[in-house]
């Protein structure tokens, strides 16, 4: 049952009368139906539609959120919210009063402060706010980071570059971090048109090594003579990567076999996945 103490996150807040429909207005996931208890997968996009923050947004009183980023980008992200504040009435801000954790497999512990699940996937489990000084934890960073490359879950600045991924390429369509239902937000118009004309094709996707660990951040994955993307996080014999899905069904077809860093690598769907896949045509044919 580990807990593992999440160092590398942070906390800003976001509060005040108009904290709902200021975020609401901005970010890709919808805060009005957000629930107690949950922290829900969401970004700042930029007017092109591509990542420049993602987080996990949770509800913090009547009044307000709290957003769980990388802590090296909170104050850039403090920043840019400020510059959509406008007349909003809202105060945005680190909180360094609260640490960040992650619980998984039913662990449990008295120390922390907030509890909530996280809202992307129940198999991630729960993270934990806690007063500094006041946890400890039986797991370690990479322990969780392990946990989430199993499950296929990719990380903002780990599995892709900041304002370079578009939110269907890091599966936020498929970890409930974009409402496609509600509202204009910034770069909406982008990402509403690939998801209405189905035009992702390039999505972060499982790698598993038979042989040896996987190769580091920023391999080249290749199948023959085509380049299918690049690697991302690894933990052990298991990694995500970048892959783009019309190249690597072309590589299926032709029985090539995809490599990184040297080694031959076996690409999985994300069991949560729901976007089609080279081996589901295969499947159904």
């Amino acid at each position: 049952m580990p807990i593992a103490l999440l160092s590398e996150r942070a906390v800003v807040a976001v509060t005040g009368a108009d904290a709902t429909a200021f975020l609401q207005g901005i970010l890709t996931c919808n805060v009005e139906t957000l629930p107690e208890g949950e922290a829900r997968l969401g970004a700042l996009l930029t007017p092109q539609g591509k990542i420049q923050f993602d987080f996990l947004v949770f509800r913090d009183g009547a009044d307000g959120f709290k957003l769980d980023v990388t802590a090296e980008r909170a104050a850039d992200l403090v920043k840019r919210l400020g510059l959509y504040r406008l007349r909003a009435k809202v105060s945005i801000g680190a909180d360094p009063t609260l640490g960040v954790a992650a619980a998984w497999d039913g662990a449990e512990t008295a120390a922390e402060t907030i509890r909530v699940r996280d809202g992307r996937l129940p198999a991630l489990g729960e993270r934990l706010y806690f007063t500094e000084g006041a946890f400890s934890a039986d797991a370690s960073e990479a322990d969780y980071h392990a946990h989430r490359i199993a499950l296929g879950v990719p990380e903002g600045g780990r599995d892709f570059a900041f304002s370079d991924a578009f939110p269907h390429e890091a599966l936020m369509d498929q970890l409930g971090g974009v409402d496609f239902r509600k509202g204009c937000y910034v770069g909406q118009e982008v990402v509403s048109r690939m998801q209405h004309r189905g035009t992702a094709r390039t999505r972060i996707l499982p790698l598993v090594f038979a042989e040896g660990p996987a190769p580091a951040p920023g391999t080249e994955v290749t199948a023959g003579a085509r380049t299918l993307g690049l690697t991302g996080s690894a933990a052990g014999g298991r990694g995500l990567a970048t892959i783009r899905l019309d190249r690597l069904g072309d590589a299926l077809a032709a029985g090539e076999p995809v490599r990184a860093g040297g080694s031959v690598a076996g690409v999985e769907k994300p069991a949560f996945a729901t976007f089609a896949f080279p081996t589901d045509t295969a499947a159904a044919g």
